[in-house]
């Protein structure tokens, strides 16, 4: 927790993100979501309470959203900020931005041979 920004957990594998996701914050918010999205494979991150952010909060949920299709789980995020839909879109990424709502990825069979996700 920081005067400059907020995690808190919901319950349930809710959770939400107040005050800033800036360059200044990103990497202690990382670093805590880390901690307590360990425990769950449905994420649902609200970002309504976010009042300041730039394009290192855009690279924050991609980081999430990669996370969560390498470790087999699943992120929605509610509430995203018009600021990172706004860069998201204008850098052409905004269809990743709901990639991690489903997961699809590679599953190593007992071989060690990768095959696709069930879609």
């Amino acid at each position: 927790m920081s005067e400059r920004w907020e995690f808190r957990d919901l319950g349930e594998g809710r959770f939400a993100v107040a005050g800033e996701m800036s360059f200044d914050t990103v990497a202690a918010i990382l670093r805590e979501a880390t901690e307590r999205f360990a425990d769950h494979t449905m994420l649902e991150v609200d970002l309504g309470g976010v009042t300041k952010t730039d394009s290192a909060g855009l690279a924050l949920l991609l980081e999430w959203i990669t996370w969560a299709n390498h470790t087999v789980r699943e992120i929605h995020f509610r509430n995203i900020p018009d600021k990172i839909t706004s860069i998201a879109e204008t850098s052409d990424v905004e269809d990743l931005l709901s990639m991690g709502e489903r997961w699809v990825g590679f599953i190593e069979d007992r071989d060690g041979e990768e095959t696709a996700s069930p879609p």
